[in-house]
């Protein structure tokens, strides 16, 4: 069973991932402020056009921006239509089991109630006649 705990595995992890961030930052801003020229002095001839020190942020952002109506795309689209009867029950349904309840003050455990039985429960009521 895994934990959150910290142990020394994920701290070395940890480390490692906080060290390769820095450095890939590092590069980047290299790459994006430093002229060719001096990267072509030092040895460094082959690196993507300055232009992507921009664009790829700007992609990255917009990206993330767009991300949220998407999903709310995407979970409209998996949603099944208020006529499905998988509404009302599917394969992880749980029946009302009332065996394992000793006395009628135990609290009954989690279970599915059947949409019949809901509105039995709530708009079937006994009438009583009034009287005249």
């Amino acid at each position: 069973m895994s934990s959150p705990s910290p142990t020394p595995v994920r701290a070395i992890y940890g480390f490692v991932l906080y060290l390769a961030a820095y450095v890939i930052f590092v590069v980047y801003v290299v790459w994006a402020y430093v002229p060719d020229t001096w990267l072509d002095a030092v040895g460094l001839s082959y690196w993507p056009q300055k232009y992507w020190a921009v664009a790829v942020p700007c992609y990255l952002c917009m990206l993330w921006v767009l991300a949220y109506p998407a999903w709310f795309g995407y979970i409209h689209l998996c949603t099944a239509p208020l006529d499905c009867m998988d509404l009302i029950t599917d394969e992880f349904s749980q029946a009302p089991n009332r065996e394992n309840i000793r006395d009628d003050n135990d609290t009954p455990p989690l279970a599915d109630i059947s949409i019949s039985e809901v509105n039995r429960k709530l708009y079937l009521q006994e009438v009583i006649p009034e009287e005249h």
